[in-house]
């Protein structure tokens, strides 16, 4: 599997995300479902707080692709949806993301302003696509073995 980060030099240099973002080869595709601040328990992690709610809403997204066999390195794509989108509050998204990314190989990103969202203290959701390289299995030695004979 291949992943290519394109910025077309006819449109502008993005700081926070990549353009396109495209996968060629064998991979496994990896939908999760946008994460909110949800506990363990589904209780609201940090209400009325942002910066609180996206720290829990990646980590909530780490553990996702963990459980999947990804990292954040695999990510190629994230929709993230913010309450009352402003200056102040995407500046601190942006804070907690950039501790999940790498700078050189940023996924392919969207932010949409909202104005609420499944429960009204919660203040972001964010979906991520993560591709993973198909691995394919390893023949067994005793399988290998026994075609030799």
């Amino acid at each position: 599997m291949r992943k290519e980060y394109l910025n077309p030099k006819e449109l502008f240099d993005p700081r926070f995300f990549t353009h396109t973002v495209a996968v060629t080869g064998p991979a496994k595709l990896i939908w999760v479902s946008g994460q909110v601040s949800y506990d363990r328990d589904g209780r609201v992690v940090g209400r009325g707080d942002l910066r609180a709610q996206a720290e829990q809403v990646f980590e909530s997204l780490t553990h996702n692709l963990k459980a999947a066999g990804a990292t954040w390195a695999d990510v190629v794509k994230m929709n993230g949806y913010m309450v009352n989108l402003n200056p102040e509050d995407v500046n601190i998204y942006r804070e907690v993301r950039r501790r999940y990314l790498d700078p050189e190989k940023l996924p392919a990103s969207t932010l949409v302003g909202v104005t609420r969202l499944v429960h009204e203290d919660l203040l972001l959701e964010v979906e991520v696509l993560a591709a993973v390289p198909e691995r394919t299995p390893k023949k067994s030695a005793k399988k290998a073995r026994a075609r030799r004979r």
